[in-house]
């Protein structure tokens, strides 16, 4: 390990202890900060953690609610990802662009006092830490302990914990109440579309090369939120048994569901509905044809700004489809 590491890994061993909830106790002589994290265990400091190295979209939680950190990593081009659009991060140094690899010597030399990422229960492991990382990107977590929200069943719970560390870590409360509120009114609307239109169905879909990918709702929170608000997402019958996020179809049985409304990835779109447009079989696909298409947020809703959006545009989409599009 670089020189560099060592004095940093030090320090952060002397600011920054992890423990479970049971050992915490009170979290009296002296904690000044305390948080319990997607993993379970409560993390305890003297002082509360200000330097801190976050993945680009646990970044843009944090910075929502005011906190800003001193360095990110992202698993694509930030300019690029349709999750990070409205993000600014100027003066930020961003230590990696591609996935599973992240400059852990220039994190270094940025003496964090904290990593932060979301927690994925599955992997048991914190983003940046995942098997398929390489290990000497894993090295980031020598440098401080690592903490963040835990993915689950809802995107909302992810937010949340967010907001909750975002708290921890000095945030106005204010300004949470505050984006909470604009959620909330959001989810209402929501709800009151899809109660609008009770009879729409809608297919969350990614098309790509020769192939029709059909997203499985079990695994992908939003989806689940959007069932939760009344919006009656097809549940594809077969997932892939080697990867269950998605039912892959040929493009030829692309017309195996006939949902009121597709959903197209956005992080590929327009590029995965250029695909369906080139197949023949697109004609034999009744909401496609018709022109009842839009995107979904897929996998990386983190901020309750961006779901508000989101919702709301969704809204005005399912206010303004034909539900009886597919007569059964």
């Amino acid at each position: 390990m670089h020189r560099p590491l060592l004095a940093a890994a030090a320090a952060a061993a002397l600011l920054l202890t992890g423990c479970t909830a049971d050992e915490t106790g009170s979290g009296g002589g002296g904690t000044a900060w305390t948080y319990t994290s997607g993993d379970g265990e409560t993390y305890t400091a003297t002082e509360v953690p200000t330097r801190i190295i976050a993945e680009a979209y646990a970044a843009k939680a944090l910075m929502e609610f005011g906190i800003e950190p001193v360095g990110i990593w992202a698993s694509s081009p930030v300019g690029e990802d349709v999750g990070l659009r409205g993000a600014d991060f100027s003066g930020i140094e961003i230590l990696g662009e591609e996935w599973g690899k992240i400059d852990v010597a220039a994190a270094a030399e940025l003496q964090p006092d904290l990593i932060v990422g979301d927690w994925w229960p599955v992997e048991e492991a914190y983003s940046g830490f995942e098997d398929g990382v390489e290990e000497e990107s894993k090295k980031l977590a020598d440098l401080a302990p690592v903490v963040g929200s835990a993915q689950s069943d809802s995107i909302v719970d992810l937010i949340e914990g967010y907001a909750d560390l975002a708290a921890s870590l000095g945030a106005d409360p204010g300004t949470i109440d505050a984006a909470r509120a604009e959620f909330d009114a959001a989810v209402a609307d929501f709800q009151d579309a899809t109660a609008e239109k009770p009879g729409l169905t809608a297919l969350a879909i990614s098309p790509f090369d020769a192939d029709y990918a059909i997203a499985v709702p079990a695994y992908a929170p939003e989806l689940l939120d959007f069932q939760s608000w009344g919006l009656d997402v097809i549940d594809p019958e077969t997932p892939d048994p080697d990867f269950p996020y998605w039912e892959t179809l040929s493009m030829e049985n692309a017309d195996k569901y006939q949902p009121d409304l597709l959903l197209f990835d956005d992080r590929w779109h327009p590029g995965n509905e250029e695909v369906l447009a080139a197949a023949p079989i697109s004609s034999s696909i009744t909401a496609y044809a018709a022109g009842q298409t839009t995107t979904w947020p897929a996998y990386w809703l983190h901020t309750y700004g961006d779901y508000t959006a989101e919702l709301n545009r969704l809204a005005g989409v399912i206010r303004a489809a034909d539900e009886n599009l597919v007569q059964e």
